[in-house]
């Protein structure tokens, strides 16, 4: 029963993560605990497990199509190990039912944010410089400092202010990966498309590369005082891949704004559900 119930769990999971950038674990936690019959501790150290290898793998596709700038993701996911290890005490200390409906509150906010970033993300041919350098194509005859800059200013200037931008909001993103058990995609492809102005692909490969960074430290740190659920973690884990590698080809056919719609949508009945259940629980 339970790999029964995993599985289409599992692939709709993992087919967020791929055509998403995020919404892996927003998704997992519930499921785990209210379909499957985990407790929210240990749901969210399976979560941790079966995100942060369904970003891994969904990323290649991504990768192979040039849209992860690897320099901008290592530094964003690099300035979340702090937050995840903070995050994970933290985690230690709080009800289980108060955790969930505080996660609650997180996906509404989540869903807000990807409805306003489908109502207002224009295209861009290019994005602002990162720690990669010039990380997408610029227009023909576009000069290489303009479209590293990406505000005409000067080179440096930029470099400075978007590497503080990308430690600021990795920072942040750790700490919720490691509180909530999240891997971080709704903040993470907001911050790039909006500060960095990444393109909405790109953005989606790039937050990839982050949550699995951000799920290892996490994971890591929950090892030694919660456990994996091997049985349901392995045919989750399995259904999530085939949906992951799914949702990476979603991603280069449809239209980025209109499944942001959707699923923030479907975000804010999980959390109305999930909400629900945790406040009946108090």
């Amino acid at each position: 029963m339970t790999l029964l119930l995993a599985l289409p769990l599992g692939v709709g999971i993992g087919l967020a993560l791929g055509a998403l950038g995020g919404g892996g674990s927003i998704l997992a936690v519930p499921a785990l605990v209210y379909v499957v019959g985990l407790r929210p501790t240990e749901a969210v150290t399976t979560s941790l497990l079966v995100v942060g290898v369904a970003a891994l793998v969904a990323m290649v596709p991504h990768w192979r199509a040039g849209r992860v700038r690897v320099g901008t993701g290592l530094c964003f996911g690099a300035a979340g190990v702090l937050g995840a290890l903070v995050g994970t005490r933290l985690n230690r200390l709080v009800d289980p039912d108060v955790l969930l409906a505080s996660f609650a509150l997180v996906m509404v906010v989540a869903a807000w944010r990807m409805w306003a970033g489908a109502r207002t993300r224009r295209p861009a041919m290019a994005v602002a410089a990162g720690p990669d350098g010039p990380p997408a194509p610029v227009p023909a005859g576009a000069s290489g400092a303009s479209g590293a800059s990406g505000t005409g200013g000067s080179r440096s200037g930029a470099t400075v202010a978007t590497v503080a931008a990308v430690a600021g909001a990795g920072t942040v993103v750790g700490l919720m990966t490691g509180f909530f058990g999240v891997g971080g995609g709704f903040v993470i492809v907001p911050a790039l498309v909006l500060v960095l102005r990444f393109e909405m692909p790109v953005a989606v490969g790039t937050s990839l590369l982050v949550i699995a960074m951000n799920s290892a430290t996490a994971l890591a740190a929950r090892l030694g005082s919660s456990s994996v659920d091997w049985h349901v973690a392995v045919p989750f884990t399995v259904a999530a891949l085939a949906g992951a590698l799914t949702g990476s080809r979603v991603a280069g056919r449809t239209n980025p704004a209109t499944l942001s719609r959707w699923f923030a949508g479907l975000l804010v009945a999980v959390a109305a559900y999930t909400l629900i259940r945790s406040a009946l629980a108090l």
